[in-house]
């Protein structure tokens, strides 16, 4: 029985000379169809010299662990296979089987560069960075961490924060977006910012009752008047206005306007002001 308990919970260690997210996506992979499995998972990045794999092939010794790599240098990938057998270390080669196949069968040539998947494909990854930002910075959320965001979005409920966000964060704007509601106090971080980061989304009161209408006909609720009340919506608008006041906020009218157009609006100032020039490009309008 000790010995089964011992051996759930045996680390798995994931070797790289990059930053591991190769052997960490495979290892899950594998590991989410065992929902029972409590085994550790540890990534060790930037192996990069003999040193370093003797550390760590000491460490996972220690641990009674199981190595697993994704080691693309290939001499480093033989001082590891080596070590760990020196030692006494299971070690799990992921890349080792398929280089020998393409060096040896085929006679490609490797350019041992670690990492370098990520490097040609980095603005694939800034954008999946960034969508997973807008995600755990939606509606106020995680507001501690609003000097990381390069745009925020603040307004009241339906003028379209929260689509505008992810719009812009398709295209590797890491963006956030805060809810501004009547008696309740924005975030203090929202005032800290740069606000020339910060934009405030403005909308008419006809055109935001419009929309707000066919939510509520979409949710089937029809107990929340003060969500469609004239006056309820009328002063929500004006407080909304104080806060842009108050924060110094570059208004930003969403009326009956396409997300594209918007967007196109804010990331024009964003490159004025910060001098993303390189990131300064038009995006695609609506037919």
């Amino acid at each position: 029985m000790n010995q089964k308990t011992n051996q759930q919970n045996t680390p798995i260690f994931i070797v790289s000379g990059g930053k591991g997210m190769t052997g960490y996506v495979l290892v899950n992979s594998l590991l989410i169809q065992y929902p029972d499995n409590r085994l550790p998972v540890i990534t060790v990045s930037d192996v990069l010299s003999h040193e370093k794999i003797e550390e760590v092939v000491l460490r996972v010794k220690k641990a009674n662990g199981i190595l697993t790599h994704t080691m693309i240098n290939s001499q480093l990938r033989k001082q590891l296979i080596e070590t760990c057998r020196i030692h006494g270390v299971k070690e799990i080669d992921f890349m080792g089987p398929l280089a020998d196949y393409l060096e040896k069968e085929l006679g490609m040539v490797s350019s041992n560069f670690p990492g370098l998947y990520r490097r040609i494909n980095s603005e694939y990854f800034k954008r999946i960075e960034a969508i997973e930002f807008a995600t755990h910075h939606d509606d106020g959320l995680n507001t501690d961490r609003l000097l990381d965001a390069e745009i925020i979005l603040t307004g009241v409920s339906r003028t379209g924060k929260t689509p505008l966000s992810v719009y812009l964060s398709v295209f590797g704007w890491k963006v956030a977006n805060v809810p501004i509601i009547p008696g309740i106090e924005p975030p203090k971080q929202l005032f800290e910012v740069d606000p020339n980061r910060v934009f405030g989304l403005t909308i008419n009161i006809n055109y935001l009752i419009a929309q707000r209408s066919k939510r509520l006909a979409r949710m089937g609720d029809i107990q929340n008047k003060d969500y469609i009340d004239y006056s309820h919506v009328r002063n929500e608008i004006q407080y909304a206005n104080l806060i842009f006041d108050r924060g110094k906020f570059t208004r930003i009218s969403v009326t009956n306007k396409p997300i594209e157009t918007s967007a196109n609006e804010i990331i024009g100032f964003i490159s004025d002001r910060f001098a993303h020039e390189d990131r300064r490009f038009e995006l695609p309008e609506p037919y």
